[in-house]
């Protein structure tokens, strides 16, 4: 990963992989929702509620994998001291934290019709507003730390450790619904299979995929925008000093 430790390397695949990542990723996630609202069949317990699993699930997808791409970026910032790794961290949070704040909104759309109430403190809930907060004091440490001008992309060794501490929700959310009694059901796609009809099941592939491919060209394009704006500080401290 060190090959890419250059900025210039870096945004040199960067550029032209944000587009490639962006408009299939759009594509995708059109197609997918659209077969999901028009050309899938209502289910038979839950009625035309469940097509906001094709939103539902991606994001809650990568409100999950967005807290496991921090975890990793500050792993590789403390062990590695990779100079890219913080900047890597500070491009995720804010897309993560958005995606998980869709997936709560969407899952109490979901439970108002399903459930009768529109929350309930069960295990997965209450984990995934967990994770939201984490989101929101990650980006808050990040700010801090760069507004104090601290090393590493702006990130500082408090905030990656937290990045890295926080990573322990992760797998709490996805066994909560095994652990514990919950409203929310259990899981619907495993390494054994779906439980979940063919026919309802096939344009959640398409929007899984297309909201990854779109989360991935947000975070190149809030990377390319921190070292942008990191180039400028520089440029500007060089020129108050001379």
């Amino acid at each position: 990963m060190h090959r890419f430790a250059n900025p210039a390397r870096f945004l040199k695949i960067a550029r032209p992989l944000t587009g490639w990542l962006f408009w299939p990723g759009l594509a995708l996630m059109l197609a997918g929702c659209a077969c999901g609202l028009w050309l899938t069949p209502a289910d038979y317990l839950q009625g035309q509620t469940v097509r906001i699993l094709y939103i539902h699930v991606p994001a809650a997808w990568l409100g999950m994998g967005g807290w496991t791409g921090i975890a990793i970026a500050a792993l590789m910032q403390l062990v590695w001291r990779h100079p890219l790794a913080a900047v890597a961290g500070r491009a995720i949070a804010a897309p993560g934290a958005l995606f998980t704040a869709i997936c709560l909104a969407t899952g109490s759309i979901w439970g108002r019709p399903t459930w009768g109430t529109w929350w309930e403190w069960d295990g997965r809930m209450t984990s995934i507003l967990v994770l939201l907060f984490l989101y929101l004091g990650y980006i808050a440490l990040a700010n801090a730390s760069a507004r104090q001008g601290a090393g590493q992309g702006g990130v500082s060794t408090v905030t990656a450790i937290f990045g890295l501490v926080g990573a322990i929700n992760i797998p709490i959310i996805n066994r909560s619904v095994v652990w514990w009694n919950s409203l929310h059901q259990g899981p619907s796609i495993t390494m054994r299979g779906s439980s979940i009809d063919m026919a309802i099941l096939w344009p959640l592939g398409l929007t899984l995929l297309g909201f990854t491919l779109w989360f991935g060209a947000i975070v190149l394009m809030r990377m390319r925008a921190i070292l942008a704006q990191n180039k400028v500080e520089a440029r500007m401290q060089r020129l108050a000093r001379g």
